[in-house]
């Protein structure tokens, strides 16, 4: 299978799918450059919003526009985090995500001021995709380690079984290896 369609709203696109390491292929969902397709996600997410939720958190990937349209259409702030220190990061917190979907081991980086936003609030997590929780647990830790606490997970999709309570648009099948 080289594509897989999806519908969020009135939007549907063609998703490709990669090689994952040896094991199966995904589909790549790709929010960034595609607007349309990210305003329907953002729009039909709206209501996954866990209530008393005080700020979003994400990481600078595909997520980043996504959320982005959440908090102008919610009026929800947003924090992010990064996979690369920056120069100009004050006092930053670094998180280890211990494994990635796509086998790649990463780090993240919270700009200190930015992880201050989180002290005392009810933090919802957004991600594009979800599969094993493994980036969403980093998250978490940011937002524990701050005196936060997370009001719920979102996504757009969902691929497999992660072991969190998590709110989201679709389920992405988990196809053979191609």
């Amino acid at each position: 299978m080289d594509k897989l369609s999806v519908t969020v709203g009135p939007v549907t696109r063609d998703l490709p799918t990669i090689q994952a390491g040896k094991a199966e292929r995904v589909p790549l969902v790709e929010f960034i450059g595609d607007s349309e397709f990210t305003n329907a996600a953002a729009q039909e997410m709206l209501a996954l919003i866990p209530e008393g939720t005080d700020i979003l958190l994400t990481v600078v990937t595909n997520a980043l526009p996504l959320t982005h349209e959440l908090s102008d259409r919610s009026g929800i702030p947003y924090v992010c985090a990064r996979k690369k220190r920056r120069t100009y990061m004050q006092s930053p917190l670094i998180q280890d995500v211990p494994s990635m979907t796509l086998g790649v081991h990463e780090t993240l980086w919270l700009d200190g001021p930015h992880a201050e936003r989180l002290s005392g609030k009810k933090v919802a997590i957004v991600q594009d995709v979800v599969a094993s929780g493994g980036t969403a647990r980093a998250l978490t830790r940011f937002v524990e380690r701050m005196g936060g606490s997370v009001s719920g997970y979102m996504a757009a999709f969902r691929r497999g079984e992660p072991d969190l309570e998590l709110r989201y648009l679709q389920d992405l099948p988990k196809l053979a290896e191609g």
